[in-house]
């Protein structure tokens, strides 16, 4: 099962656009932590791992219900914790 919805890769692929950041230079994965022993009445839950690969930055973001991991993503790259960028 993923993680992340379609609408957070959409709100991600704006956020890059909007401070003139590659795609190409971040990696973005999913990493599920739910317990499978768990009753699927539990909500899934993992966290997002962020790889900026020119400046070798990385931070993860909690995912799952209630979690805005694309919010805090912006608030990070304007804070400079994936090096420098600008917006558009």
């Amino acid at each position: 099962m993923e993680l992340i919805e379609p609408d957070e890769m959409l709100r991600y692929g704006q956020v890059l656009r909007a401070w003139s950041c590659d795609p190409a230079d971040f990696e973005l994965h999913e990493v599920d932590t739910t317990d499978p022993c768990s009753d699927e009445l539990y909500p899934i839950k993992g966290y997002v791992d962020i790889l900026r690969n020119s400046t070798a930055q990385r931070r993860e973001y909690p995912t799952g219900d209630g979690t805005a991991w694309v919010e805090t993503f912006e608030r990070d790259l304007a804070a400079g914790r994936f090096g420098q960028v600008r917006p558009a």
